[in-house]
This record gives C-alpha cells, structure tokens and sequence, in this order.
C-alpha cells in the first residue's frame, strides 16, 4: 500500500469535520432562533403591560397610545417579531424599565461576575471530581468508592440554596473564615469603583493586573465560599461521570493487555485508561460549566453576588421584562454556544467521530 493511499483517509476527514462544524452553526443559529421566538412568545403573554411599567398608572389614553407606537406594538405580531430579530442580531436587548440603560450594556457588566463564579467552580471541581471518580472506579465496593458515591449523592441531591445557607452560618457568622456576602468589603469596592483600572471584570483577574494584592486577597476570602459550594455540585456531577467512564475502560481488553505485559498500575489508569475517558469526559465538563452559568441564580442571589443571576431574578421582582427576556437570551445563548464548542472539541480529540 502506497504513503498516498495510507494517508488518503486521514486527509479526508478534515472537511468531514468542516461540514460538521457548519452543521453545528447552523444548528446553533436555528437554535437562537428558537429561543428568540419562545422569549417573544412570553414577552406577549405575561400579564404585565410593558407600556403601563414605562407610562404608569396615571398616564393618560393618549399618552399610553403614544408610548405603544413608540414600542411597535400596534404592529402586527409577525413584524413585531422580526423587529424583535432584527434587534437582537444588532445587539439590541431593549431598555431596562428599571434603569433606562440597554438591557445588554447591564449584563455586559453583570456577567464577569457569573463566568468568573462559575469558572472556579468548574475548575474546582473537575480538580477534585476526576480523581475522586478514578479512585472510586479503581477500587469498587470499597470504603473509598462508598464515601465518594455517598458525597456525590449529596452534592447532587440536597438544595443549593440550603447549602449556601448552612456554609454562610457555619464559615461566615460562626467561624469567621471567610468574608461575607458581595464580592468585596464596602472599602474595597469604593477602590473597585474609582481607582482601579478594569481590564475583564473579573475581579481576582484584574487586582492581579493591577497589583492590587490587598483587594486580590480580599476578593479570595468572598469568592472561595460561593465558588466552593458550585464546586461540590459540579464535583459531584464530573465524579460520578468519570468513576461510570473509568469502570467501562478498566473491563475492556487492552487494559488487561497492558497489566499483563507488567505495566505499572498508575500508567495503566492515568495515561491508557484516562486517554479514552477524556474524550467523554470534556462533554461533561461543557455541561456542568453551561449548567454553573445557567443555574448560579440561587448561588448569586444568597450571597449577594452581583452576577447575571441576580439581575434576572432582581428584573423578575420588579416586573422588568426587557431585562428578564435579554438575560435569559444571553444565557440560552451561551449554553447552546458551549454544547456546540464542546462537540467540536470532541471531534478534534476523538478520530472515530471524524468517520
């Protein structure tokens, strides 16, 4: 067999993913098309008049009428929607009714704090979920597999709110080990708010750039708490993944090969069994950081933290629909967008899902 023939097949698959990846952009655009319907749809039926929230009670007929023409909606409701559209691909969420600011210039601001919240949590707990997972597949039935599978039981099952609650009572109120709600003490936000140059948004990233290290250390002491509590609940998700992963590969016949040409023990489960397991595995790391950005609202909302989260739910308080509707496309958004990179990551990793 020819270099030519040898190599053919491996050539090929490269625009076999290309076609791939445009398959998943355009799906990734019907998706946003959908979701952007469905939020147009709730946006109409909510028994809350936007123009009575911007006009108020006492307005007049002829002003409310004024402000609804205003708002288009005295158009019909397929041109309503594809204003909706149109708006939304320009970068147009709407006003906030609260502040009167664009709905995307405030989660622009707001969702540092959530992807900085939700990326320590993801990285904590695939730190201590994969090996956990390993540990537990690695020796079945025993005390160190009952203990790991009884703390992902846990961790998946009880309340986040109810977590959060016990951590603030216990770590904060008693203990006094960590800083309390918000992202940093009032005297550090002043500094936040003034002095210090904002290159991200994230807080930790930026005291750092800016040699803040009296506020860095100030913003570990709040984040730690509520990054933690993400961190067990991705952890127990990512090892009970990797220990159902792990058991697979250690029953398949190359492992037994390999222990029996006398291969060390931890090469066999880190580098052979471990190589096949990440394939999967980086799937489930996509959805536990897409559910962490997407589910952190409870997380945000009991410790003060000013993330995406709690502008939903604070927009939700206050009848604010723009807000509520442009929050919820940034995170239907975001999720879609994650799936998406993290199957094409898989396709790069794996060859077989290039065939």
């Amino acid at each position: 067999m020819s270099v030519s023939e040898t190599t053919a097949p491996a050539a090929s698959r490269w625009p076999d993913l290309l076609r791939r990846v445009a398959g998943g952009i355009v799906t990734l655009a019907i998706t946003v098309l959908g979701l952007l319907l469905v939020t147009f749809v709730i946006g109409r039926v909510v028994p809350i008049d936007p123009v009575l929230s911007i006009v108020g009670e006492r307005a007049t007929q002829e002003q409310y009428e004024a402000a609804r023409q205003a708002l288009g909606l005295d158009a019909p409701l397929w041109q309503q929607f594809y204003i909706y559209v149109r708006d939304a691909l320009h970068g147009d969420l709407g006003t906030s009714i609260r502040s009167q600011q664009p709905v995307l210039t405030e989660i622009a601001r707001r969702f540092p704090a959530t992807l900085e919240l939700a990326t320590l949590g993801t990285i904590l707990g695939v730190i201590l979920g994969v090996p956990a997972g390993v540990l537990a597949a690695t020796k079945p039935g025993s005390i160190a597999d009952q203990v790991v599978r009884l703390v992902g039981l846990v961790g998946y099952s009880m309340p986040v709110f109810w977590l959060g609650l016990i951590g603030l009572l216990v770590f904060y109120g008693k203990l006094d080990w960590v800083g309390g709600p918000g992202r940093l003490d009032a005297s550090y936000e002043m500094m936040l708010e003034f002095t210090l140059t904002r290159y991200t948004g994230a807080i930790l990233i930026d005291s750092a750039l800016n040699g803040a290290w009296d506020m860095f250390a100030n913003a570990v002491t709040h984040i730690i708490l509520p990054a933690g509590l993400l961190g067990y609940v991705s952890m127990a998700y990512v090892s009970r993944m990797t220990r159902s992963f792990m058991l697979g590969e250690l029953s398949q016949e190359y492992i037994t090969t390999a222990r029996v040409k006398g291969m060390p023990e931890w090469r066999v489960i880190w580098v052979h069994a471990m190589r096949n397991v990440s394939v999967p595995l980086i799937t489930v790391v996509a959805l536990s950081y897409a559910y962490l950005l997407e589910g952190s609202v409870l997380t945000e909302t009991i410790f003060a933290w000013p993330g995406l989260g709690s502008y939903i739910t604070d927009a939700l308080f206050a009848a604010d629909m723009p807000a509520v509707l442009g929050g919820t496309v940034v995170v239907g958004v975001v999720f879609v967008t994650l799936n998406m990179v993290s199957d094409i990551v898989y396709r790069l990793v794996d060859p077989r899902a290039r065939t």
